[in-house]
């Protein structure tokens, strides 16, 4: 597995990481938790360093589970947590959205330490940006927990350029995280390069669009109730028979390359930057396999600039998130 840098940190981690969420979040249904535990065990066996979870995934079952999970091998991998919804310690949510006080801030700091079985978080995200907070409160408040030990690297994620700034300036920001891949590249126009020029790695999250970008998806799926995506406008049936086109794109680089589509969703994003490390998540010991085989695809010039091309060619249907998730991505 090669490994990367997240901008001008010190924070080296596997070139592809691991998105945990849907172990327990998200998209029932759930695997049963040994699976799971046999899966984040796998995942480090063949190479990844890198994991994904967030005090909200349950809630904080999914940090459980990692904590389990990754115990054994401390000081070898890096884990990734985030803070910022309005969650009580009981697991109930608060009054408010979002909540990113610096005192929610450091219960949270606090408790992910126990849940996660660690003595320091690699990389503590602000999970989405609080209006209500001064985002350099947010900052500072990192920088204390960094200056105490309890934190190494300081993450946001959905941010916009503005708040990066602000937030940079007060507490160098290690990571972006923020959705991006072939169907949703909104990041290219600003935030890119500006995480290029504050020297700020990005880390993207769902880099195979919910699992559109992999094949396995057409008009005629179904997803329970249960699961996010049937929620989500871009994955209506009208809108996955339109977006098609972009799924036989990738079908055709992959036939070339002797891959999947997956793979070149994959391989595109990692040829992008040097500092770009995608997360994409699953529950499933062969589609890790599968991902991880992206790490070794190499895409030319001229290959990036076909698959670009006639991405720019094709207009997807749908917005990537219903409109009270929506009003949190961007500020």
């Amino acid at each position: 597995m090669q490994k990367r840098i997240l901008g001008k940190s010190n924070l080296e981690v596997s070139a592809l990481g691991l998105g945990c969420m849907g172990m327990s979040f998200s998209y029932k249904p759930f695997p049963p938790k040994q699976d799971s535990i046999d899966l984040l065990r796998a995942a480090v066996e063949r190479g990844v360093t890198f994991f994904d979870t967030a005090e909200v995934y349950g809630p904080f079952t999914n940090e459980e589970l990692v904590g389990e999970a990754l115990e054994p091998f401390r000081g070898e991998v890096a884990i990734a947590t985030k803070f910022g919804f309005d969650i009580n310690p009981d697991g109930s949510r608060g009054t408010r959205e979002l909540n990113s006080k610096p005192e929610q801030i450091r219960r949270v700091a606090e408790a992910s330490l126990k849940r996660l079985r660690i003595d320091a978080i690699d990389l503590f995200y602000q999970h989405r940006v609080d209006l209500e907070v001064p985002i350099e409160d947010v900052a500072g408040a990192v920088k204390d927990l960094i200056q105490e030990g309890k934190v190494k690297h300081f993450g946001l994620s959905e941010a916009g350029a503005k708040t990066i700034r602000r937030a940079h300036a007060v507490q160098p920001v290690t990571a972006l995280q923020s959705e991006y891949s072939l169907w949703h590249r909104v990041p290219e126009a600003e935030i890119i390069p500006t995480l290029e020029e504050l020297g700020i790695g990005f880390v993207p999250f769902s880099p195979l669009g919910k699992g559109f970008l992999t094949g396995k998806i057409d008009e005629s799926t179904t997803f329970d109730q249960s699961d996010i995506r049937s929620g989500i406008p871009r994955f209506t049936a009208e809108a996955r028979k339109a977006n098609q086109a972009l799924v036989e794109l990738l079908g055709h680089m992959a036939a070339e390359k002797k891959a999947t589509p997956a793979q070149i969703a994959l391989a595109w994003l990692l040829a992008k930057k040097p500092w770009i490390v995608p997360i994409p998540g699953t529950t499933k010991l062969h589609r890790l396999e599968e991902n991880i085989g992206a790490v070794s695809i190499e895409l030319s010039t001229e290959n990036l600039s076909a698959i670009e091309n006639a991405a720019a060619a094709i207009k997807v249907q749908g917005t990537r998130y219903p409109e009270n998730l929506e009003k949190m991505t961007g500020r």
